[in-house]
């Protein structure tokens, strides 16, 4: 039903890089989302009362929250979508990520709130009123709940949306919560003696506490800047590198200002021999194509490499060699060697991970040029610390397709 639904009021629906087409998306489903949780949320007050039920009533209101959540979608997909100014010329689509997030604020309050009120029915039991009817219709609001379910988890994949996923597992737990009230009824009609409504209701507030912190600490990892997708890495490697005069590239870095708003960085590695005009040509049409194929605003920083000088590949591969022993994540970029008289000098970056701390970079950084002084005593190793933003990343890549 959702795609006869996307299909007759989103014009262009295909078309879901197109910033109104992902705003209708949202407002769409948020739309319907906000309809049906009222329905529910009426339905269910009115049920959880007539039965004396703490786990139905709790429920209910766990409908209105839903409410909440399909307007906050809303007004996010409209804030999203608002032209870059001075003040943010990146544009507004992080807002998206901050819609997710009080979401996910939602989904823990009303957790928190059902644990409480369900801790009271267990000290203070009061027979529930089981009523067939009633629990006919409580089935038919999970149903309901799990077409919400697809419908927004469909949406969400269609414009990978941080919302209309949050909202397609916030629809998923109701299914679950309101499929253990009605078992809970059911059993608590058999077994007046034992509060299975206060018991039920708290096993039904945990789960929905686990799943609001869940949607929190993926929210919050957007907002902070989390690494790209190893699919994304992957796109821009093959464009850059399955192209001629591109020997290789690192320092790959991504920003994620929301959705169709990505921005990135890195260098490519040229010969230091290749037409400087012919080879910013090349640059330039890069950045174009993967902004046509990835929807990526790339900039491409050009770093030239000898090769054709004998004696700097022999270093180069001794000195990768060197490293790879030290540490198989760690690897090396722009290196060149400088001579003179005196002495060699071997320049470049060492790429360490994230994780390393600074003392064990000083007995890194010394054990690798103590073994370049060994490979050759005239060597003097000149080392410039990187830090491994997605480099594992690409090496992983390179070991696949040398493989």
């Amino acid at each position: 039903m959702i795609k006869l639904l996307i299909r007759k009021f989103i014009k262009n629906y295909k078309n879901v890089n197109d910033k109104k087409v992902r705003e209708s998306y949202t407002i769409l489903c948020g739309t319907a989302g906000l309809f049906c949780n009222i329905i529910l949320f009426l339905m269910k007050l009115f049920i959880g009362i007539a039965m004396n039920s703490i786990a139905i009533m709790g429920d209910a209101f766990n409908n209105l929250s839903d409410t909440g959540s399909g307007i906050v979608a809303i007004i996010g997909a409209k804030l999203s979508n608002k032209k870059p100014d001075a003040e943010h010329p990146f544009g507004h689509g992080r807002v998206e990520y901050i819609s997710s997030l009080i979401i996910s604020f939602l989904i823990l309050l009303v957790g928190l709130k059902l644990f409480q009120s369900s801790i009271e029915k267990i000290r203070y039991p009061e027979p529930v009123k089981f009523n067939i009817i009633l629990i006919i219709f409580l089935i038919i609001s999970v149903l309901i709940k799990l077409w919400m379910y697809f419908s927004c988890k469909y949406a969400g994949r269609q414009i990978n949306s941080s919302v209309l996923t949050a909202s397609s597992k916030d629809s998923l737990n109701d299914v679950f919560s309101t499929s253990a009230v009605i078992l809970a009824t059911i059993i608590g009609s058999f077994f007046t003696k034992l509060s299975f409504d206060g018991i039920i209701g708290i096993i039904v507030s945990v789960i929905i506490v686990i799943n609001g912190l869940k949607t929190a600490k993926e929210t919050v990892g957007l907002l902070l800047g989390s690494a790209p997708d190893r699919q994304t890495i992957r796109s821009i490697y093959d464009i850059l590198t399955n192209t001629n005069g591109i020997i290789g590239i690192h320092d790959l870095i991504v920003h994620d200002y929301g959705p169709n708003r990505v921005f990135a960085s890195v260098h490519a590695e040229i010969s230091d021999s290749d037409d400087i005009v012919s080879i910013h040509e090349t640059i330039d049409s890069l950045e174009k194509k993967v902004k046509s194929e990835l929807g990526i605003e790339l900039v491409i920083h050009m770093d030239p490499v000898s090769v054709n000088n004998e004696k700097a590949l022999r270093f180069k591969e001794a000195v990768k060699l060197i490293v790879k022993e030290e540490s198989h994540s760690f690897s090396i970029h722009d290196f060149r060697i400088a001579e003179s008289d005196e002495e060699t000098k071997v320049i470049f970056d060492l790429v360490i991970n994230l994780e390393t701390s600074p003392e064990q970079e000083r007995e890194i950084i010394s054990n690798i040029k103590r073994r370049i002084k060994e490979f050759d005593s005239r060597c003097t190793a000149i080392i410039n610390l990187d830090n491994s933003y997605v480099e594992q990343q690409i090496n992983s890549i390179i070991e696949e397709a040398e493989d």
